[in-house]
């Protein structure tokens, strides 16, 4: 759950959080803040905006007739005629050759 402070004004801060990274990670988000002449917070608030975004907008075309298309095809499906209708009533079980 994200805290939140206030400012010396009084004002609440932005909600903050906790991300623990993979040195190789915090490393390749250093380096990508300081090409585009960001702090290393600014870069990483900027790339989880994105990766929400575009997370969100694939749920809603998922969404959008994904129950539709799969019941779709659940009727395209035709039945099956060698299904089992009960329990067999003998099992034969073949010896190893």
């Amino acid at each position: 759950m994200p805290t939140r402070q206030n400012s010396s004004s009084g004002r609440p801060k932005s909600p903050r959080i906790q991300v623990v990274l993979p040195e190789e990670l915090c490393l390749r988000l250093a380096d990508l803040a300081e090409t585009e002449s960001r702090t290393v917070s600014n870069m990483a608030k900027v790339l989880i905006q994105q990766g929400v975004e575009r997370f969100e907008q694939q749920l809603r075309q998922a969404g959008a007739g994904g129950t539709d298309r799969f019941r779709a095809a659940l009727e395209q499906q035709q039945q099956r005629s060698d299904r089992l209708r009960g329990a067999p009533r003998r099992l034969r079980l073949q010896r190893p050759t």
